[in-house]
């Protein structure tokens, strides 16, 4: 299988271009092509020489992704299924912003995209890792599904989560080059703080990232406030608990200028008492966190219960009370199966590459 032209840097380009004996300003028109233009095939360069064309369509695939589905819902949500060239399936989600949730305009749009086909650290309210892991994206996937969303829908992507599919910072090293061709100047040029990582919580990765330049925005997959609780939500925590978390965090903020986001999907029976809300709010507040509330979305396979609407109300009103900044979201793309994995999920089920058996508590 050859290499995808968007996984190249700029810089790994030029240095192609040089051994195939052609003149370096051709990247410039290249990347524009591939990133700017969005270029649907090689042979659409056509300010390129016949012969380059001919060089690059015998050493490179364009893409890295195949379209193979949208799966479009009631509040505009999109959720994009993709092929890879091993056959396997990997999701992304593009979410349109709610002006009534968030006080922002309704056309900035945020997609969540997938770092890995599958998840090792099966969290137990995820559909992503009911199969199991099966490989780590390479930039080409990672970065190839903005470029995709934007081709598909037409429409910019103001602001990316890594939330989707796996587990970001286990694929650290693909992630971060697929953050370069995201925030390159000469490919999708997207400022680095408009990007969050989001993280079930790997706690050396955590401190690997804060070592990192950019000023990328960080989430935590909390879902719990004790390890009591936590680890029957995220298996995670038995390696790295609660208190070791709060540590990289700890050393995240004094590396970031930027404000941490804990997740926290509440889940009805397990993780939704008053009392969790108290102990949250105080790891919130010394962390300078804003907290995100959300009610959990069903997943087939899973016997979770999302909690009554009065019952969140009240979580996310102790979080406030105690001065934290706290936000109920309304999950989005609920009719077309959102939730991290699904879609990818019953197509893999569907072609018998995987019989994925359902997830214990």
């Amino acid at each position: 299988m050859l290499p995808a032209l968007t996984g190249l840097s700029p810089d790994s380009l030029a240095t192609w271009l040089k051994e195939a004996g052609e003149p370096s300003f051709r990247a410039t028109q290249i990347l524009e092509w591939v990133w700017k233009k969005k270029v649907p095939s090689i042979d659409a360069m056509s300010n390129l020489p016949a012969a380059l064309r001919e060089k690059l369509s015998a050493s490179f695939r364009l893409a890295a992704l195949e379209h193979t589905h949208t799966q479009g819902s009631a509040d505009t949500t999109r959720k994009f299924l993709f092929k890879l060239h091993d056959g396997r399936y990997v999701e992304s989600v593009l979410i349109p912003a709610n002006p009534a949730l968030y006080g922002e305009t309704s056309d900035r749009r945020t997609l969540c995209v997938s770092s890995q086909v599958g998840c090792a650290y099966g969290c137990k309210f995820c559909a992503s890792g009911l199969a199991g892991f099966t490989r780590n994206l390479d930039p080409s996937e990672i970065a190839g599904q903005v470029l995709a969303a934007e081709q598909l829908s037409g429409e910019r992507v103001d602001n990316l989560v890594f939330m989707g599919m796996g587990e970001p910072l286990a694929n650290l090293d693909h992630l971060l080059a697929a953050i370069q061709l995201i925030t390159g100047e000469k490919t999708l040029h997207l400022g680095a703080r408009h990007l969050t990582v989001s993280t079930s919580g790997l706690v050396p990765q955590i401190r690997q990232l804060a070592e990192h330049p950019q000023q990328i925005r960080l989430a935590i997959s909390l879902h719990g406030a004790t390890d009591e609780v936590r680890q029957q939500i995220m298996p995670i925590n038995r390696k790295w608990p609660v208190a070791e978390l709060f540590e990289a965090l700890d050393f995240w903020n004094a590396k970031k200028n930027q404000k941490l986001t804990l997740e926290y999907i509440l889940i009805d029976g397990v993780n939704d008492s008053l009392e969790q809300a108290a102990i949250l709010g105080r790891h919130a507040r010394r962390l300078h966190a804003k907290v995100n509330l959300i009610p959990y979305n069903t997943v087939e396979g899973l016997d979770w219960k999302r909690p009554s609407d009065t019952r969140c109300r009240a979580f996310r009103d102790v979080l406030k009370q105690a001065g934290v900044s706290a936000t109920l979201r309304l999950e989005k793309g609920h009719d077309i199966d959102a939730a991290c994995g699904q879609l990818r999920l019953k197509q893999e089920t569907e072609e018998g590459i995987i019989s994925p058996a359902p997830a214990k508590r």
